[in-house]
């Protein structure tokens, strides 16, 4: 695994993977919510790209939150880990994605200060992420 002294050096290193999108005026970066935004922001400087984030929350196991069942996104996005969800009950489910969307929408609030998610339609969407945190 390659380490880097920063965020701001890992985003000048991804950037400098993705240079054949410079300039290309359908590319957006999205960066995840929370260690993904500083990554992301030296990427869409880099790329000349429009920026914004991407607030997704970790569905985690009532009795161990960091194993992830599944993760949820933004207008009710879920995705399901079947195997992982398999051993829940649908009340512990229904509680875990209860907590998590109400934090969702708290930090889509923090983050977007009113402001809308830009327009994907039709975009080449760079996603990026720190890659720090452990879990599916």
């Amino acid at each position: 695994m390659t380490t880097y002294r920063d965020r701001a050096e890992a985003g000048r290193m991804l950037a400098d993977q993705l240079t054949g999108l410079i300039g290309e005026p359908d590319v957006i970066v999205l960066g995840l919510v929370r260690g993904g935004v500083p990554v992301a922001q030296v990427v869409a400087e880099r790329l000349d790209a429009p920026l914004d984030v991407l607030v997704i929350r970790k569905l985690g196991m009532p009795w161990a939150r960091e194993v992830a069942f599944g993760a949820l996104g933004p207008d009710g996005v879920q995705v399901l880990n079947e195997h992982v969800a398999s051993q829940l009950s649908p009340e512990d489910i229904a509680v875990t994605n209860r907590r998590e969307q109400a934090e969702l929408e708290r930090r889509e609030e923090l983050y977007r200060v009113g402001r809308p998610p830009l327009d994907l339609a039709g975009r080449t969407a760079v996603i990026v992420d720190d890659g720090l945190a452990t879990g599916a």
